[in-house]
Formats: C-alpha cells, sequence, structure tokens
C-alpha cells in the first residue's frame, strides 16, 4: 500500500510541479478548478450514495459556480462566500465533529449539500487569492497542510497510544496530531527565519506581528488542517464507506487528498488579508 501511495504522490507531483513553476497562473487556476469539481463529484457520491447520474450534475454546478467567480471576480461576492465558508469552518464543523458519527444521513443530505456548494468553491478563491498574491506564499500554506499530514503519519505510526477521535478516524492518534503540528511549528519557524520576509505568510506574519503571533497562527493552520481531515472521515464513516472514490490509486479519491485544505486555505487566505492589510 505504502508503495502505492508513493508512487501516485510521484506522478500527481510530476503535473503539478510543471503546473507550478513552468506555466501560467491560468493553468494552475485551471487545475484547481479540475480537482475540486472532482472532489464535488466524490462529495455528491458520499452524500447520496444512490444517486450516481445526480453526483455529475452536482459537480456541474460546483464547477459553473467556480467559473462565475473566475470570470466575473466580484469582491463582494467573494467576500461573503469566503465569509460565509469562515464561519462554518471556525464554529459550524466543530459543533459537527462533535457529534461523531451520531448524526443521520437523511436528515443532514440537505445541508450537507448545500454545505458543498459553499466550501469546494471557497477552497477554489482561496487558492486563487493565495497564488495572486506569490507562487512562494501558495506553496509555503500547502507545504504545511502536507507536512501536518506527514507527521502526524508517521509519528502516529511510531508513538501513537491515544486515540484522537476513535469514532471518526481509528487510525489517528494523540500522537500524531502533536508530531504533526511539531513539524509545521519547526516549519514556520524556518521560513520566517531563512527565507524573505514577503515571500510567505510566516516570514510577513511574523515581521509584522512578532513570533508568538506567527506560531499561534501555524498552530490554528495545523490544527484546522488536522479537523479538515477528521471532517471528511467523519462524512465518509456516516457514509459507510472507506474512500471517497478509488480514483487515486493507494490515496483513494480527490477529495481524500483535499480534505485538509478546505479548511485551511480559506483561513489561510484570511490570515493573509490580515498581514497585508
Amino acid at each position: 500500500m505504502l508503495k502505492t501511495r508513493i508512487v501516485t504522490a510521484v506522478i500527481m507531483l510530476a503535473i503539478l510541479l510543471p503546473v507550478l513553476f513552468l506555466l501560467p497562473p491560468i493553468y494552475l487556476s485551471g487545475l484547481f478548478l479540475l480537482i475540486l469539481v472532482t472532489a464535488a463529484w466524490e462529495w455528491s457520491r458520499l452524500i447520496a450514495p444512490n444517486a450516481s447520474y445526480a453526483a455529475y450534475f452536482y459537480a456541474l454546478i460546483c464547477a459553473m459556480v467556480v467559473l462565475f467567480l473566475w470570470l466575473f471576480a466580484i469582491p463582494t461576492v467573494e467576500i461573503a462566500l469566503l465569509s460565509i465558508a469562515l464561519a462554518f469552518w471556525i464554529i459550524g464543523m466543530p459543533m459537527i465533529l462533535s457529534q461523531g458519527i451520531h448524526l443521520s444521513l437523511l436528515r443532514w443530505r440537505f445541508i450537507f449539500s448545500v454545505l458543498g456548494f459553499i466550501i469546494l468553491p471557497t477552497a477554489w478563491l482561496s487558492l486563487d487569492v493565495l497564488r495572486e498574491i506569490g507562487l512562494w506564499w501558495l506553496l509555503s500554506a500547502l507545504i504545511l497542510v502536507w507536512l501536518a499530514d506527514i507527521g502526524a503519519y508517521f509519528v502516529g505510526k511510531s508513538f501513537g497510544r491515544r486515540k484522537l477521535a476513535s469514532q471518526i478516524s481509528p487510525g489517528k492518534s494523540v500522537e500524531g496530531a502533536l508530531g504533526g503540528l511539531a513539524l509545521c511549528l519547526v516549519y514556520a519557524i524556518g521560513c520566517a527565519h531563512y527565507l524573505p520576509a514577503g515571500d510567505t505568510l510566516f516570514g510577513s506574519f511574523q515581521s509584522k506581528w512578532g513570533w508568538g503571533w506567527m506560531l499561534l497562527m501555524t498552530a490554528v493552520l495545523a490544527a484546522y488542517s488536522i479537523m479538515g481531515d477528521l471532517f471528511e472521515s467523519q462524512l465518509k464513516r456516516i457514509a459507510k464507506v472507506k474512500d471517497s472514490s478509488h480514483l487515486l490509486p493507494g490515496h483513494g479519491g480527490f477529495l481524500d487528498r483535499v480534505d485538509a485544505l478546505l479548511p485551511v486555505m480559506p483561513i489561510a487566505a484570511l490570515f493573509s488579508i490580515m498581514v497585508r492589510s
């Protein structure tokens, strides 16, 4: 399984890196669009597993929302969407997570349907906003999410004893979460200390508000990376499936790969707006 995961990850990087570094930004926006629309298709299949054709319609509507944001770029609409998504991630998601697996998918299906049309386009919008600030600014935020996952996986495998959320995701441990957090903090300190302050969110935050606030911001982003993963795991649990799809061998589906990005990117966009205001 690990070998399959590594091969798939290498192939994904072979696609992502040239788009990041060799092509104009519009291609990256298009790649993000394809990924999140595919994630929307998977999202619909989770909340309505017996409505296979509806999943394509759901993905189409999500694509239309993203295209509207992309083509018209209306600031009031973008701010409103970002605000609604942030309100959910900060207030709504912890409330839903607190319910564990004691949620009725039938009762929550409409809410999850509407929610997908908010959080998926907002993730695309946030990624696009971060890319407009700078390529390394965007990469610094993406790398933090990847490191949180890597740190949690390897520390959890080696030292995990106490379950983080046994009902939702039995494989995740408190030790793993702390390992992911520690790796993110080391990474953020390295960015702020060794890279030009204006190149990354962490350096800019430290330069403007000091080390304490920067480390707190990093901890918040790392925590929401873990919670985003748990949130999708919760949805899969109540949908009684292991993966969102089988499109990515060894990784499940695209939603399984972007679940941690969904809350982190809007919050990173908010911090970016704060530090640049």
